[in-house]
């Protein structure tokens, strides 16, 4: 769990000269300075010192300038010093690879077990940034991705942090397969997570907008029968070039 130290405050490893990102622990009445893209990876609600009262969600962000926050369990900083900075020069920073470049060449089954369907095509313009951990945040998943029938049951689930990147018009590939929650939070550029009944993109049904500072306001997957995640056909697409943040909530192995 997270040390019992207030406003602990530490950096990310995709701080570049783009983004900086910071994790803080344990905020009490912590101070944001300027303007900040602030993201509650926490599972309570995290207020702000502000008449009337207001609150981040869990799962959730804003931007924010020149404000505190009275408590949260964990945020995720991310500020930009120049926003007129070519985007596309993120990937060029330490720790960047194309997708298709860390999946490597091996033969993918039918149906790909990394997409549920057909494989990611490998020439894709997607660019994953370093992942680091955020810690541990215990999470009740039942309540988390609307199962009301699911009995309390608070579970503890790593939280892992990455940010992509994907020029403009870029389809990033549809897929239904994670083994953990997922949320993204938009930090420049304009794009949209879109859902899809098959594998194909003339079934969209649902496209999710997102600007800078948004974050898809509830997971995309629920639970299966098997306690797995279940999530469905689903993509981001890059209206702009885009860098986004991942934010990833992975359960605890199985015991035997």
């Amino acid at each position: 769990m997270y040390d019992s130290d207030l406003n602990t405050v530490s950096t990310l490893n995709f701080t570049g000269k783009h983004i900086e990102a910071l994790l803080v622990r344990n905020a009490k009445d912590f101070p944001v300075q300027g303007r900040t893209l602030v993201v509650n990876i926490g599972a309570t609600p995290a207020p702000l010192d502000r008449t009337p009262r207001t609150s981040i969600p869990p799962l959730s962000s804003t931007v924010l300038v020149d404000t505190r926050v009275q408590e949260a369990q964990a945020l995720v900083l991310l500020r930009i010093d120049d926003e007129s900075a070519a985007v596309e020069d993120i990937v060029r920073e330490p720790g960047w690879h194309l997708l298709g470049d860390l999946l490597g060449d091996a033969p993918a089954t039918d149906p790909d077990p990394g997409t549920g369907g057909r494989p990611f095509p490998r020439d894709t313009p997607l660019w994953k940034g370093p992942q680091d951990d955020a810690g541990v945040i215990a999470l009740d998943p039942g309540r988390l991705l609307g199962d009301s029938t699911a009995a309390p049951l608070a579970t503890p689930f790593q939280v892992k942090v990455n940010l992509w990147y994907a020029p403009a018009g870029t389809d990033c590939a549809i897929h239904n397969q994670h083994d953990f929650i997922e949320v993204h939070t938009q930090v420049r550029g304009t794009g949209r997570m879109q859902k899809f009944t098959e594998q194909d993109h003339s079934t969209l049904y649902e496209d999710v907008l997102m600007s800078p500072g948004y974050t898809t306001p509830d997971p995309f997957c629920d639970t299966a029968p098997d306690g797995t995640f279940r999530y469905p056909w689903h993509q981001y697409h890059a209206d702009t070039d885009c860098v986004w943040l991942a934010v990833e909530y992975h359960a605890p192995a199985p015991t035997r």
